[in-house]
């Protein structure tokens, strides 16, 4: 299968008329024709029902085309980052972040890292779910923003400690408990608590303190995008430790009175020895060391 034939049965999939789609990929229409007819017998089954007025996808056909744009996507990005390579690096350091607080000083260290090390391509990539421990594991990613809890049962990892997040409750700013300095367990007396969402263990044991104390009633929620939406919605307030928090100024974070906290590091392979991965490390570690003024 050629980029070719996947370029002409997506774009076909999306105007379902051969002239069409021929004239958007600036070729002939026997030219479309004849590649896709050339990928259906390569691949054992129709793409396209044709008739006089056009094309339209089979049940397997848009299924397939579906998987296909997945495919094209990934390998133009594979395309464009090995072009990048090849004209200005020698050396690439991947990078995964998932806390959102990384992002409050992940500029700075950017610029920093790439004004000393402007042969190496610094790669930065968002995954919030559990699947980035194991691409970290892969080794398709370099270094990986975690807990510690995640990665210390790995033998062939390496952790360099950043910073102990503590717990903080989500809050409009018109809530009467955003005036408070510290919260503790009988300020959420009568108030709707959210629980849920994949916590980390750390978390669970206060959450489930919180809510075996009867103080409060229980609410349900799938992840930290749809507390946030609750808090503001005015349908409850939430628990969360501090390297979640995006710094837009849209709430209040007070901080929970409790002794729990998460420990947050950089992970990095046992073998990597390289310059590039020591010296992001540090600069990392140097941010968070003057961290005082946001929450963590």
């Amino acid at each position: 299968m050629t980029t070719k034939q996947m370029d002409c049965a997506l774009e076909l999939s999306k105007t379902l008329n051969f002239s069409r789609a021929a004239e958007n990929l600036f070729i002939s229409q026997p030219s479309i024709t004849y590649q896709i007819q050339c990928l259906e017998n390569e691949i054992g089954f129709q793409i396209f029902h044709r008739s006089g007025k056009g094309a339209d996808l089979t049940p397997a056909g848009a299924q397939f085309c579906g998987e296909l744009q997945r495919i094209r996507d990934q390998l133009k990005a594979a395309v464009e980052q090995g072009q990048n390579m090849s004209s200005r690096y020698s050396e690439a350091l991947n990078v995964c972040i998932p806390m959102r607080s990384c992002i409050y000083f992940l500029p700075q260290i950017m610029q920093r890292f790439e004004a000393a090390m402007p042969h190496v391509s610094l790669n930065i990539r968002f995954v919030y779910d559990d699947s980035r421990v194991d691409m970290f594991l892969r080794g398709e990613q370099d270094i990986l923003f975690a807990r510690e809890s995640e990665l210390k049962r790995f033998s062939n990892v390496r952790m360099a400690p950043l910073f102990h997040s503590r717990f903080y409750m989500i809050l409009r700013k018109d809530d009467p408990l955003a005036e408070k300095e510290i919260l503790t367990l009988a300020d959420l007396s009568g108030r709707t608590f959210m629980v849920g969402g994949g916590s980390p263990g750390e978390l669970i044991a206060v959450q489930n303190r919180i809510v075996e104390s009867g103080r409060v009633q229980v609410l349900n929620c799938p992840d930290h995008e749809t507390a946030l939406a609750n808090v503001a919605a005015k349908r409850g307030i939430a628990l969360t430790p501090g390297f979640t928090n995006d710094h837009n100024g849209e709430f209040v974070w007070v901080p929970f009175d409790c002794t729990e906290n998460i420990s947050c590091v950089l992970g990095y392979h046992r073998e990597d020895t390289r310059e590039s991965t020591r010296y992001f490390i540090e600069l990392v570690q140097a941010a968070y060391t003057h961290a005082d003024a946001i929450p963590l």
